[in-house]
């Protein structure tokens, strides 16, 4: 499944705003080199480290908000790998719009590269097997859009983008609503007729009361993986259209025992939260200048 890029009405906003935190008054340095400002010529983003690329098409726009004539070309695309030493685009045009975006141009892509890579190493641990990677809502205020896109070009698939998507019974709101049956009677009179209901659950009793008050989708949360088998079990016996998501304390090293368990999905938010930022560099080459 191909990875869905905002649509222009709600990127450029945001590319907008980061442009203007970065450029301030203007760009004290480029602009004060006046005879640039007619200048056209070539760039090269490299990496300096292996990875996975995503965040290019995003980077592109955010240029050609500067200057409609710049244009990036991709010699490495969404998804693939590159590295150390890699040219991974090419980018071409005035030489103030590119000099102007380069910091905040490689700084989503390299955070949204790190996100991509990180995911990857995820799927790759249950590629084999019947289950999907799922990313959740601990993702940077601002970034949500993009983060979430730069775990669906790393092999994952979106939870939730936002409150307002689906229904998600936690831990607090079975609290506050007295119970897991009470919490989704409550959630149905209420929610549209399309939308499903999911409900957390920590352990085998709260899963048969889920069962019971009718949940779409039964979130099993830091269950240890024997315990999890046995939950697996009561509800593929109760009801097949269950869909059954597995949470907390997911890794590199336990995801694989937690996917050979039988769930539906894996949620995890360690592809945002523990990525660290894939190294890359902008080099001009003056010699292409006119």
């Amino acid at each position: 499944m191909s990875a869905i890029l905002p649509p222009r009405i709600i990127l450029d906003p945001l590319l907008q705003s980061w442009l203007a935190e970065d450029i301030g008054r203007g760009d004290r340095t480029t602009q004060s080199l006046l005879s640039i400002q007619e200048k056209t010529g070539q760039a090269a983003w490299i990496a300096k480290e292996a990875g996975i690329i995503a965040g290019l098409p995003i980077s592109i726009r955010l240029f050609q908000l500067l200057d409609e004539r710049v244009s990036l070309a991709p010699t490495i695309h969404e998804g693939h790998r590159c590295e150390p030493g890699d040219v991974i685009a090419r980018l071409h045009g005035p030489l103030a719009a590119l000099l102007i975006g380069e910091r905040v141009a490689l700084n989503l892509t390299m955070r949204l590269c790190g996100i991509a890579t990180l995911t990857r190493k995820y799927v790759e641990q249950i590629s084999d097997l019947p289950v999907r990677l799922v990313d959740t809502r601990k993702i940077t205020p601002g970034l949500r859009l993009l983060e979430k896109y730069a775990t669906q070009v790393g092999g994952a698939i979106n939870h939730r983008l936002g409150l307002d998507d689906a229904v998600m019974i936690k831990d607090n709101h079975i609290a506050a609503a007295g119970g897991i049956t009470a919490a989704i009677a409550q959630v149905r009179a209420h929610i549209p007729y399309p939308m499903m209901v999911e409900v957390e659950t920590e352990t085998l009793a709260q899963v048969e009361e889920a069962l019971d008050s009718g949940a779409d989708i039964i979130m099993l949360d830091n269950m240890l993986a024997g315990e999890m088998r046995i939950a697996v079990q009561k509800i593929r016996e109760r009801n097949q259209r269950i869909r059954i998501e597995a949470s907390g304390n997911i890794t590199l090293e336990t995801i694989r025992n937690v996917a050979e368990t039988g769930v539906d999905y894996i949620s995890t938010s360690a592809p945002v939260t523990r990525s660290s930022w894939l190294d890359l560099s902008m080099k001009v080459d003056p010699l292409t200048s006119t």
